[in-house]
């Protein structure tokens, strides 16, 4: 099997880089989840409807551009591994410190400060482990690294099963586990090679700017393409537990089945499109993935049925995660090697600020229609599934980009 051949490929630094990457964006993504199974016990214990609940997401999506460029340019500066830990250790703590919220207006400034530290993850993550394995295994790794995400997310809906015991405070405190993640990273990952080749030319010195000169307009491009991949995850899953709460009325043991299924579509569909990224191509597999998500959409939101529910959030994260699975690779080849810490990794976040509407757009949507969730979902997801498949189409593309001599040139 390709995916297993390349990974076997990998050396013992190389697989380390990766492991430490793929945890930090899954115990990240982990960390932002467990928030939204619990928006409804929240607002109780608060007295605001639930849709009010959805300003702590956009709170966190609002915060994470601003620190994706700061830890960006500090791992720029002074190498991928040092900030990687220090932000590791920022939203875990932050995220755990929500847990002591004694009213609402606290809750949403942790979880904006949360949404700051979280937002660098992704960009120096997934530079340090692609700019540290071999261009031939981008492919897989890029689709393996996105899938944190779902891992993340299905980490959560694990948690989910103790809410009846723990109540949302406990929840938010099982945020504090990712710090974990700083031991092994400090023991078993080195720094970037390519980080080492850009720092002996000189490249660190640069600022942004001048890193940036002449290339404003792929700038542009990469944010509106990322505006679109973020509307596309977060359109899909942000409400989707609110959706089986509200409109289904469904009990935390089976929103926690339908978000384990749906959360496995996903890996899956990271798997495969970003191995086949490296075959026909980053465009062609995101288009691919896009527009598979598009027949499936009735199936997905406007089945009545566990059974049904379940085969179509399994399906459409397949097409959702899939073509999201190509971003890393992607977005990093696309970057300036001066800037690879920090470009990724912003420009991600700034697709996420653009994005960071769609809990409140949604929840208007659904609450205009009486409480119709499905109906947000579908609109939302159709929308972005096309969008998506144009801009990406119309974009560039630098499949196999070699960073190290990038880094000397």
């Amino acid at each position: 099997m390709i995916i297993v051949d390349d990974l076997k490929a990998l050396t013992k630094t190389q697989r380390a880089a990766f492991v430490a990457s793929f945890l930090g964006w899954a115990l990240d993504a982990f960390d932002y989840f467990l928030l939204t199974f619990i928006l409804k016990d929240i607002a109780a214990e608060f007295h605001v409807e639930t849709e009010v609940m959805a300003t702590a997401i956009t709170l966190t999506l609002v915060a994470r551009p601003f620190g994706a460029f700061v830890f960006g340019r500090l791992a720029d500066r002074f190498g991928r591994r040092p900030v990687l830990m220090l932000d590791v250790a920022l939203y875990s703590v932050l995220a755990a410190a929500s847990a002591f919220s004694p009213n609402l207006i606290t809750l949403f400034v942790l979880r904006c400060l949360f949404g700051f530290a979280m937002g660098g993850e992704w960009g120096i993550g997934a530079s340090l482990a692609l700019e540290t394995i071999p261009a031939k295994s981008r492919g897989v790794v890029s689709g393996i690294l996105q899938e944190g995400y779902p891992v993340g997310f299905f980490l959560a809906s694990l948690a989910n099963l103790a809410l009846p015991h723990i109540g949302w405070r406990g929840m938010l405190l099982l945020s504090i586990v990712p710090a974990l993640l700083i031991l092994y990273i400090r023991r078993h990952v080195p720094e970037s090679p390519a980080w080492e080749a850009e720092r002996a030319a000189g490249g660190h010195r640069k600022s942004f700017l001048q890193t940036m000169k002449g290339r404003w307009p792929l700038a542009v491009y990469a944010v509106a393409m990322m505006t679109c991949f973020n509307f596309f995850s977060h359109g899909s899953q942000d409400l989707y537990a609110t959706f089986l709460r509200v409109q289904h009325r469904f009990d935390a043991g089976t929103v926690t089945a339908l978000t384990l299924v749906l959360n496995v579509g996903a890996v899956l569909g990271g798997l495969i499109f970003g191995s086949l990224s490296q075959k026909i191509g980053r465009r062609k597999a995101i288009v691919l993935a896009a527009l598979l998500a598009l027949p499936i959409i009735p199936l997905w939101a406007f089945s009545t049925t566990p059974l049904l529910l379940g085969l179509g959030a399994f399906l459409i994260q397949i097409a959702v995660q899939g073509a999201w699975g190509v971003v890393p690779a992607h977005l990093n080849e696309l970057s300036p090697p001066e800037a690879r810490g920090a470009f990724p990794g912003f420009i991600y976040q700034i697709g996420n600020l653009i994005a960071a509407s769609n809990a409140n757009i949604q929840g208007a949507i659904a609450a205009s229609h009486g409480h119709n969730y499905a109906l947000a979902l579908a609109i939302t997801v159709a929308v972005v599934a096309v969008s998506l498949s144009v801009v990406t189409w119309f974009g560039p593309e630098r499949t196999g980009v070699d960073f190290a001599k990038a880094a000397g040139t």
